[in-house]
């Protein structure tokens, strides 16, 4: 039985019984440097970084004479023997695998010749690029929902029992997708409309979260699952939301009917979504603002507990990434 007609009939007994950015690219998706400035890059965790070129765009256009590059990684050491760095030939530097601890500042010294033609004579220039590279993740999503019912009175346990009918039918909704009803709950109010008495209404609340134990089976062992759990709660989010709208069609558009005293109110449906991010993650839209809706690394100096969405001070946090405070 679909479940708008198992909570239709559920009304009428009641009644009868009382969901690689953020950067500076090229169209060859390369990301230059900038003399003076620091460029930005935000990586999703445990993917590849771009290329980031060892030279600002406009050196790029012309010819460089016998360059050479220096990487400096950040922990102040040059980039090399490492099986996650990959420096090019022409100095281009990609990171595999991104880890909140590669996080941090990444630096490129390209020396190179200007020589005059007429004397041989030459001259060595060095520039200096900073890369400053952040681990993001996508933030895990969670719905919050309201939705009001006419109801007889606010007396009585015809309330209760249809809140409960009503959280188990939601629930199934949505149980195959590894989501659940949390925080449910019922306040029932009188509502004086224009030109009607008062009306006794029930004014329901809830949150749709993905289960947390189930998130690894629920992404095959993956080792980063977002993308699932979040398509998961998106599908859920559109079955209740299709749910409501069809108690209103049920309600509203079949004339024959005689409306029951518990009834869904038409365009009372709403939601809206939250954000969390996972430990050592935060938001913070004044620091990372081309990535105002991403989970960002925890940089040095803050640190993010559990179900948290933003980053705390601890000046004991010498690392990227910390879940606690030493």
């Amino acid at each position: 039985m679909r479940a708008w007609v198992l909570v239709s009939a559920v009304l009428w007994y009641l009644t009868s019984v009382g969901w690689q950015r953020f950067s500076e690219f090229t169209e060859k998706g390369f990301v230059y440097g900038k003399l003076v400035h620091t460029v930005k890059i935000y990586v999703e965790l445990h993917q590849n970084s771009p290329f980031l070129v060892c030279m600002d765009i406009q050196l790029a256009k012309k010819e460089t004479v016998d360059p050479t590059y220096l990487w400096i990684g950040p922990d102040e050491k040059p980039l090399t023997g490492n099986y996650r760095i990959n420096i090019t030939k022409t100095g281009k530097l990609m990171v595999k695998d991104f880890l909140e601890s590669l996080s941090g500042l990444y630096t490129c010294t390209l020396s190179y010749k200007i020589i005059k033609v007429q004397t041989q004579k030459e001259k060595m220039v060095k520039n200096r690029y900073d890369f400053m590279m952040f681990a993001y993740r996508e933030p895990d999503y969670s719905y919050q929902m309201a939705v009001r019912f006419t109801t007889k009175s606010c007396v009585g346990r015809n309330n209760e029992l249809f809140f409960t009918v009503l959280k188990k039918i939601l629930n199934n909704l949505i149980s195959d997708l590894s989501c659940h009803i949390k925080q449910p709950s019922y306040k029932c109010h009188f509502v004086k409309l224009p030109k009607h008495g008062l009306i006794p209404e029930l004014f329901i609340a809830f949150q749709v979260h993905a289960f947390v134990p189930q998130w690894k089976s629920a992404c095959n062992e993956a080792v980063d699952c977002e993308d699932i759990t979040n398509y998961n709660i998106l599908q859920a989010r559109d079955r209740i939301a299709e749910f409501f709208r069809s108690q209103a069609f049920i309600f509203y558009h079949d004339y024959n009917k005689t409306r029951p005293a518990m009834h869904f109110m038409d365009h009372s449906f709403q939601m809206a979504r939250m954000d969390s991010c996972r430990p050592g993650f935060g938001k913070n839209e004044g620091l990372h603002s081309n990535c105002a809706t991403c989970c960002v690394v925890c940089s040095p100096g803050t640190f993010s507990p559990a179900a948290d969405v933003t980053c705390h001070t601890c000046i004991s946090v010498l690392a990227y990434g910390a879940k606690f405070c030493p």
